[in-house]
């Protein structure tokens, strides 16, 4: 499965993003879709939402605004 996961700075995506991929994990910055209104431009795609999750607990994302699953071309916010 496939997720995004969305923050309302530049900056936090860019760190998440960087610390996903120090643990070998793939992942992809892409523009946030417009059906996710947010101010940030850019989010991130994943598909080890343990992984995630696991990092979100343990450092401060202070725009982070959630993850949604990505179905059939729809966003469904977990």
């Amino acid at each position: 499965m496939k997720y995004l996961v969305v923050f309302r700075a530049k900056s936090e995506s860019m760190n998440f993003y960087n610390l996903f991929l120090s643990y070998k994990a793939v992942a992809e910055v892409i523009s946030t879709p417009r059906k996710i209104s947010v101010s940030c431009g850019l989010s991130v795609k994943i598909n080890d939402l343990v992984l995630a999750k696991n990092i979100l607990s343990r450092r401060q994302f202070f725009t982070f605004a959630g993850i949604y699953l990505i179905k059939q071309g729809e966003y469904i916010k977990l």
